[in-house]
């Protein structure tokens, strides 16, 4: 990226937005620089990197002191030694369908707390990602189409990571700030990238010759200007899979005539 120069009375200066210096990108897109910020982020990250070296260290310092042990033949003789204890209370030839029975139990009882689990994660996500398109101001600002649509296009770019949405890129890269260096983008953030790689953005963005909420016309779906159109009792009607590829094939939301 390049700063920004701009000419004032044949002087050259360099433009500033809100104290910080703007910054143009490869891509041609301008955004200040916080450089305090940047430097906070590197020394983070220096930080962090000194205590997985210390880790590092301190796990090499334990493995050195098993060395030459065989792993295997040390959990043989553990399960061994648990076998003698368990004979002094079960006959021998009974110990492993007590074993086999506690094992099946306590698998039983993992699988329904792991179907748990992914009932909650399934709501938390539906939560944080449904909402925030439902939230987002770029969508409501700058999109032509509802928030429901951009969720069944975009949806699928974003993930929720320890309790926090991680946007994602098409070649599965993490999508990071621009206007603050070392942070993950956040969602509008994010979002506004997307759509700039969108191919068929010009039909999804507001004031791009989109109609979002016109009449459908003709029984082939095609509008006035050639676009296609469904109506929004057909589109939720679609799963999420049908209701992205409508997207992708450029078609338009309109009220029943």
């Amino acid at each position: 990226m390049k700063l920004k120069i701009v000419e004032v009375d044949g002087k050259q200066y360099a433009e500033v937005q809100n104290g910080l210096p703007v910054f143009t990108h490869d891509d041609g897109k301008e955004v200040p620089f916080d450089a305090a910020q940047a430097l906070g982020k590197i020394r983070e990250l220096q930080g962090e990197a000194k205590n997985n070296r210390e880790r590092a260290e301190a796990a090499e310092k334990v493995a050195k002191a098993f060395e030459g042990v065989d792993a295997a033949a040390a959990r043989d003789a553990l399960d061994k030694i648990r076998n003698i204890d368990a004979k002094k209370l079960i006959d021998a030839g009974e110990v492993e369908k007590v074993k086999a029975e506690i094992s099946k139990a306590f698998e039983e009882k993992l699988s329904a707390a792991d179907q748990r689990a992914a009932a909650l994660e399934s709501e938390l996500y539906g939560e944080k990602i449904g909402g925030a398109f439902a939230r987002s101001q770029f969508a409501a600002e700058k999109l032509a189409i509802p928030a429901d649509f951009v969720q069944a296009r975009f949806g699928q770019q974003f993930k929720l990571e320890e309790g926090k949405v991680v946007a994602y890129d098409s070649n599965g890269n993490k999508l990071y700030s621009r206007a603050k260096p070392g942070e993950l983008a956040a969602f509008d953030e994010a979002l506004e990238m997307l759509v700039e790689q969108y191919p068929q953005r010009d039909h999804i963005l507001k004031g791009s010759g989109h109609n979002g909420s016109g009449k459908q016309a003709g029984s082939n779906g095609g509008g006035s200007n050639g676009s296609k159109t469904i109506t929004r009792a057909e589109f939720d009607a679609l799963d999420t899979t049908a209701k992205g590829a409508k997207v992708r094939e450029g078609f338009q939301i309109v009220d029943a005539a």
